[in-house]
């Protein structure tokens, strides 16, 4: 069962806390409020429930606030896997990864199906170069979850870092194939984390490339070539020969960037 992500509670819980700062203060007159250009409370303002634990963590989260979201985490149950994936990830924004690593495992003790936080737990390893013990966990998630593209985008990259190109691009194209734009969408606040720092960025931004290509997005394809370029890609002579570019050798912009010389970043 793929559990969704909790991060909608986020847009409700920051449209009650704007509702909350903007109600009035007790005894404050009507007329006063009308000199001052102070709205009177709605009934709906008035009558709304208070945001929980969770919904005040997830607004600070948004903020980019991690302190004081992990101190309104604590403020739930401590017995919610959820509370305790989120309050990982908080610990995990501040590189903070030993805490990290200990609310992900306490998630994935209280719930041993949560994918999230066993992907989560990957990403800590991953990050700690320890890229066989993270695949192991991109692999136990994608048992649960076969169909989260984030994770298979994980187990690609920890592939590319173990230089294991061929099951890399395997994971690549699948991870695009469930989701076109994974590699494109910028992260935001959620229950799993999706890895993107890469040491060889010229080649994996050439890998990128191909894999547009073969799904006739040259857009993409080009923006990918000239990123692998401006990153010191040294085998240009490869974009004249990849079958992948087959069908974009016509195009000008791919003529364009045989003769250019970038500037490597």
């Amino acid at each position: 069962m793929v559990h969704r992500p909790r991060s909608v509670i986020l847009a409700a819980g920051l449209g009650a806390a704007l509702a909350f700062s903007q109600t009035p203060p007790a005894g404050t007159s009507a007329k006063l409020d009308s000199a001052r250009g102070v709205a009177p409370p709605t009934a709906e303002a008035a009558n709304a429930p208070a945001l929980t634990a969770e919904q005040r963590g997830d607004i600070f989260m948004a903020k980019k606030m991690y302190r004081e979201a992990i101190e309104s985490f604590a403020q739930g149950n401590q017995k919610d896997p959820v509370l305790r994936n989120k309050t990982g990830i908080a610990y995990h924004q501040m590189l903070q990864l030993d805490k990290a690593r200990k609310c992900y495992e306490q998630a994935i003790k209280l719930k041993p199906t949560y994918n999230e936080a066993i992907n989560n737990l990957g990403t800590i390893f991953y990050a700690q170069k320890s890229y066989r013990r993270a695949i192991s966990q991109y692999k136990r998630a994608l048992k649960i979850a076969p169909d989260q593209a984030s994770v298979h985008s994980n187990l690609g990259m920890a592939y590319f870092a173990r230089k294991k190109m061929d099951l890399a691009i395997v994971e690549f194209r699948t991870a695009l194939d469930l989701d076109p734009n994974i590699f494109e969408r910028h992260s935001s606040y959620g229950t799993i984390l999706q890895e993107r720092s890469v040491a060889e960025k010229a080649k994996f931004h050439y890998s990128m490339a191909t894999l547009y290509a073969q799904q006739g997005r040259a857009d993409l394809a080009l923006q990918y070539l000239r990123k692998a370029l401006e990153e010191g890609f040294k085998e240009r002579k490869k974009l004249a020969e990849d079958p992948a570019f087959a069908a974009m050798r016509d195009l000008p912009e791919f003529k364009q960037l045989l003769t250019l010389e970038p500037r490597v970043l």
